[in-house]
């Protein structure tokens, strides 16, 4: 490492990120006054560089995660650390290298320590060590061949129309110093050259983030709002939570088809239908519990998933009950494939007076499925709020049998089957309402 990262703050680059950020917290006051210059100071433990022998640091976060500060605090660092480095910028554009990693409120010219010179119309930044950074788009890949460089960060790489090739041209011109070094800093997108990446290529560090672990830096107002408009959907996920959201081949959901079922309001509301997959024993699979409603207009209304993970019967049964009451249900309909009679006898040792509907699974839970998921694609069912690990069970559900999503069984997804299964493929009567004494 170069004797810029010695001093004053080698020691805590070299740590795992977050015991730097406890030894930092731990530090006199006297040294924080006297370190109260370095940028890792008012850094969270992400924005960190990573220790140990890497040549690409990949930050894969969510918007406002302070990534556009962190490739600006690490390449002033390099330029400040390496006497005549030669850095590499590159944006989405050349336009976005300019207005966003050097001009920005986060970029170079904000975040550096003594500000290098900036010559737009040479699209150069110069350290007073003689150390450049040139800015480059990705839009057009041919102009970093020929370069060379120590350093290079990529800002928004996810975005760039040829990634491809401006990355292999990058990759190629990182030829200078005993350690070349590339950061790439993005929101992430399912695109298979990123998920190769991220999945563990060698060589490579990935530093995953969230929106919210910025809290200190971003206005309230602004989580709070975009938590509550965004949280749980496939957009928050990607763009808050920084996570690869993916559809899969022959999936029989697809997440952009959920999106397109979500509402923020629902209609009157006139039945009420809680399933219950029960798990095979105490250390199994999760207990899915799935709330869903028949509106005045006809359709199906995903309300809550109530399911439970790991949880002995006594649980589970008061979970259903818990449920029943919170949302006047009609009828519990209770798959009776693992446990028989014992599922409908223990949820009513919790509560006698629930109406219980046993159902027995003669097909397998894909084909039990299909039907329900063509009722989406109708416009028919609708999820009323964002159900996270629901959504990613329905979206495991493979056309033709098998199941490629978390976990070991599609529980959650079994349940809401066999709730929309009851309310708009099923002929029961209306139930009475449970109600609580």
């Amino acid at each position: 490492m170069t004797d810029d990262l010695r001093s004053p703050w080698r020691q805590f680059i070299e740590q795992d990120p977050v015991d730097a950020a406890k030894s930092i917290e731990r530090l006199p006051i006297e040294q924080l006054v006297a370190l109260g210059s370095a940028p890792h100071l008012i850094a969270h433990s992400g924005q960190l560089p990573p220790g140990g022998d890497w040549t690409t640091w990949l930050i894969l976060a969510g918007r406002g995660f302070g990534k556009t500060w962190a490739g600006a605090a690490w390449v002033d660092a390099c330029a400040r650390s390496v006497k005549g480095a030669r850095i590499a910028l590159v944006g989405a554009t050349l336009n976005d290298a300019r207005a966003v990693m050097v001009e920005g409120d986060a970029g170079v010219l904000a975040v550096a320590r003594r500000r290098p010179k900036f010559e737009p119309a040479r699209r150069l930044l110069t350290w007073k060590n003689g150390s450049t950074a040139s800015l480059f788009g990705a839009a057009e890949p041919d102009s970093l061949r020929g370069p060379s460089f120590h350093f290079a960060w990529g800002d928004e790489a996810a975005k760039w129309d040829r990634a491809a090739d401006a990355l292999s041209n990058l990759r190629l011109a990182l030829r200078l110093g005993a350690s070349p070094r590339l950061l790439l800093t993005t929101t992430p997108r399912p695109l298979p050259w990123l998920k190769t990446m991220a999945a563990g290529t060698p060589g490579v560090v990935v530093t995953r983030g969230r929106t919210v672990d910025n809290r200190a830096n971003l206005a309230p107002s602004f989580l709070d709002g975009v938590m509550r408009d965004y949280g749980g959907t496939r957009l928050g996920r990607q763009e808050l939570q920084g996570e690869i959201i993916d559809d899969l081949d022959g999936a029989l959901w697809t997440r952009g088809g959920i999106e397109a079922c979500r509402v923020g309001i629902v209609p009157r509301l006139t039945r009420t239908v809680i399933a219950v997959d029960p798990p095979a024993s105490q250390t199994g699979d999760a207990c899915g519990i799935v709330v869903v409603a028949l509106g005045a207009d006809g359709h199906g209304y995903v309300i809550a998933d109530r399911s439970v993970e790991h949880a002995a019967p006594e649980v589970w049964a008061r979970a259903v009950v818990a449920a029943a009451d919170d949302f006047t249900a009609d009828l519990i309909v209770a798959e009776v494939n693992n446990g028989g009679e014992m599922v409908a006898s223990v949820l009513r040792m919790v509560d006698k007076t629930l109406p219980i509907k046993p159902v027995h699974a003669a097909r397998g839970k894909v084909a039990r499925a299909e039907p329900v998921s063509v009722l989406y694609v109708q416009g028919k069912v609708h999820h009323a709020g964002a159900f996270p690990e629901l959504e990613d069970e329905l979206c495991g559900l493979m056309t033709g049998g098998g199941y490629a999503g978390p976990g070991r069984s599609p529980d959650r997804a079994d349940a809401l089957v066999w709730a929309v299964s009851e309310l708009l493929l099923g002929k029961s009567p209306r139930m009475p309402s449970v109600r609580s004494l």
